[in-house]
């Protein structure tokens, strides 16, 4: 996996940017569009999951990012929920939570990739890297030599 220069290069970013748009489409009709108390929860769920990965590479660090991503997961299992409500009142046929529900897991699974991927990095984020590279290296401090 190779660094990102912004959010939307990254590939979870847009597997939950594409789960965010099958969501407002399937909840702009019929009764789920009615129901604006679930429609509201399904769509600020979604929206969450590509914000907080978002938010948390904008962080710099890489255990803020890591904490952001958690939340992401957290409101994928959340649309998830939301999902078996509206199949259960009828607002989407097995069709439709079928395809939602396998956009979230692969959202999931990207999301959970990119979680070991930081955790097993050395890299501690693009906000230590002024302060690594300031450091000097020991036996080389300045005015030393070597």
């Amino acid at each position: 996996m190779g660094t990102f220069k912004s959010f939307d290069e990254i590939d979870a970013w847009e597997k939950a940017r594409e789960l965010a748009r099958q969501v407002y489409d399937v909840t702009a009709k019929g009764a789920f569009a009615r129901d604006y108390p679930l429609r509201d929860q399904i769509r600020r769920a979604s929206v969450s999951i590509m914000s907080n990965i978002a938010e948390g590479f904008g962080r710099g660090g890489t255990r803020e990012f890591v904490q952001f991503l958690s939340v992401a997961l957290g409101s994928v299992n959340e649309v998830c929920s939301q999902l078996y409500v509206a199949l259960d009142q009828g607002y989407i046929d097995d069709r439709e939570f079928k395809q939602l529900t396998s956009l979230a897991h692969e959202s999931a699974n990207l999301i959970g990739g990119l979680v070991r991927y930081l955790r097993g990095t050395r890299f501690k984020g693009s906000k230590f890297a002024s302060a690594a590279a300031s450091k000097p290296t020991p036996g080389h401090e300045p005015g030393t030599m070597n």
